[in-house]
């Protein structure tokens, strides 16, 4: 039986990351980066395109799991009729040399557990060399080189492709194992003591976790978040990925499979208002520098997603000899959305830029440049249809989102003005844009008879983004128009309670077969929209159901289905993380509490 995406649990050293299923398996990593090709790849595949599991013999699921507390360490035990064993499973930090440790320790009784390792370099697509030098065993292809060792060394043979260990651990006993990655044409790098790197890696959560301001109710959801977006930060350069797979499925079966190991801008304004409101300014920072980096050059390259150094070039292909998360295909790396035109990320960029002005990130000289460029950018191409917020295949249309997006980006360079007379710039032609952009949008985007806005200009379908105009400030909160928004999506959108993107008939939109879950985010938008109206009572009821929907160690793919009751989509999804964090900080921190 297929796991389902909730099984699994998350480990990363803010380079990588590793997911690490119910049974003691490590099923996905790509080493030495978040988007590097994956060596374990059993997640979209089986067993033979490689996993490494470690489990009591005989045994299957866990009996238990969760993170110690306000960690990134991970706890997976198992009672046995001989006793109970635990296997903590970790990647400490360091540079350029990625380690995996999984310490196996005794906790009662005697109990024999066994080690299979299945390294599959290049998804899961070649096996290496494997040879034992100095008590290690090594494997090698082409570029990669991986270390395998035991402290204590433990018996180890090669059977069908792949490295097994079997031993037996009584109370208080421990082995440690740690898989090391490096270039294969680079010498080994120093070995890391497992041990030390666990206490280590424990201290040093906490230190990080104990710098958040947050109080209220759901700490811990709010933390156990807060670590995710952290463990999703490609440290070297600051940016954030969307999550750390590639094509878990938006739907059982279907072909809604992307790529999201890169960073979207859209992201940003979100990610920095949550950082910042939860005390982490560094990371903040980190993140606005790696989005000024990654926007340099001219307005009209300006792409809606980058590489983790900002790189320019995701092309998508498929991997044909993958099967697929519960025989989803097809696997695809990169992503072509990359050359998509998506008016509304000048809005995000602009709108991030000013925030960080706002919250007190140190000034950088050209981050006013750099938004009159776009300002001039977006005086003419404003107009030109695009693919919108959800980066629909199925062609160009006048998404309001987007005209949305366009006015906060002319709104936040008017204020910048106001605010700061001293900084040159078109004040009166960019006033004149905001209100042209606004009449537009309320004339063309806006269906009187349904008093609501749609998801186009002159269509009949609704779209869940339409959820942030109050937040940008596009209208208040108490406009009619705005309330006649909020109550046509949960008519239209809504299933079971959570809201679907926009409108059923996805193939009119997007050009693609199939359906999806719910979407996470759209419904964290949601509550807040509720908050924002004065039904705060209605958005607390909604975000204790969302909370509800993390797994048992307190993660949320991108997508949910309620009838099933199953998570869909990349796992963990940065962005349902980063709408638990808002939308908690809105219901119950300095400014929603009580």
């Amino acid at each position: 039986m297929h796991p389902h995406i909730e099984d699994y649990a998350l480990i990363g050293d803010e380079q990588t990351a590793a997911l690490v299923g119910q049974d003691g398996s490590v099923d996905w990593l790509c080493l030495p980066r978040f988007d590097s090709a994956a060596c374990f790849a059993k997640l979209l595949g089986d067993e033979d395109n490689g996993h490494w599991r470690i489990a009591p013999e005989g045994a299957e699921l866990c009996t238990r799991r969760a993170y110690r507390r306000d960690t990134l360490v991970l706890d997976t035990e198992w009672d046995t009729p001989q006793g109970s064993v635990r296997v903590t499973d970790l990647m400490p930090q360091r540079d350029r040399a990625p380690d995996l440790v999984r310490v196996v320790e005794g906790l009662s009784g005697e109990v024999t557990v066994h080690s299979v390792l299945r390294l599959r370099f290049d998804y899961g697509s070649i096996v290496p060399w494997v040879r034992r030098v100095d008590g290690h065993r090594v494997a090698v292809a082409g570029p990669d080189s991986a270390w395998l060792r035991a402290e204590p060394e433990v018996p180890t043979w090669g059977e069908e492709f792949g490295t097994h260990s079997e031993f037996t651990v009584a109370a208080g006993e421990k082995v440690a194992f740690v898989l090391t990655w490096h270039p294969s044409h680079e010498p080994r790098p120093p070995l890391v003591d497992p041990y030390e790197s666990l206490e280590h890696s424990v201290a040093d959560w906490r230190a990080w976790a104990a710098r958040c301001r947050y109080d209220g109710p759901h700490r811990d959801a709010v933390i156990r978040s807060l670590i995710t977006l952290k463990a999703l930060t490609y440290a070297p350069t600051g940016g954030i990925v969307a999550a750390p797979t590639t094509s878990l499925p938006e739907e059982l079966g279907g072909v809604r499979n992307w790529d999201y190991r890169y960073c979207w801008l859209r992201d940003a304004t979100l990610t920095l208002g949550a950082l910042v409101s939860a005390g982490y300014q560094e990371e903040a920072e980190a993140w606005r520098n790696w989005l000024l980096r990654a926007v340099a050059g001219s307005p009209r390259d300006l792409q809606i997603m980058y590489g983790l150094a900002g790189e320019r070039r995701l092309p998508e292909f498929e991997l044909p000899w993958l099967s697929g998360f519960a025989e989803s295909t097809p696997v695809r790396i990169g992503n072509d959305a990359v050359n998509q035109l998506q008016l509304d990320v000048y809005g995000e960029v602009m709108d991030s830029l000013a925030l960080g002005r706002r919250s007190g990130l140190s000034a950088k000289p050209d981050v006013w440049a750099v938004q009159r460029a776009m300002m001039d950018f977006l005086r003419t191409a404003w107009r030109q249809p695009d693919e919108g917020l959800w980066e629909v295949r199925g062609g160009r249309r006048q998404f309001v989102h987007s005209k949305v997006m366009v006015w906060v980006a002319a709104d936040r360079a008017v204020r910048a003005l106001e605010e700061h007379p001293e900084l040159p710039g078109d004040l009166d032609g960019w006033r004149a844009m905001r209100d042209e952009v606004h009449r537009e949008v309320c004339e063309r985007g806006y269906d009187p008879e349904r008093n609501t806005f749609t998801q186009s200009y002159g269509s009949r379908e609704l779209d869940a983004a339409l959820l942030l105009i109050p937040r940008v400030g596009f209208l208040p909160p108490d406009d009619p128009r705005v309330l006649g928004t909020i109550e046509a999506i949960r008519e239209d959108l809504g299933h079971h309670g959570f809201l679907h993107r926009y409108t059923a008939d996805e193939t009119v939109v997007d050009g693609l077969p199939g359906g999806e879950g719910t979407f996470l985010v759209c419904s964290f938008w949601l509550a807040d929209a509720l908050h924002a109206t004065g039904r705060t009572k209605e958005a607390r009821e909604l975000f204790e159901r969302l909370v509800e929907l993390t797994n048992d160690v307190g993660l949320l793919a991108e997508e949910y289905d309620p009838v099933a009751g199953h998570q869909l989509g990349n796992f963990p999804q940065a962005f349902s993380h980063i709408g638990l964090v808002h939308t908690a900080l809105a219901l119950y921190g300095e400014d929603g509490a009580g």
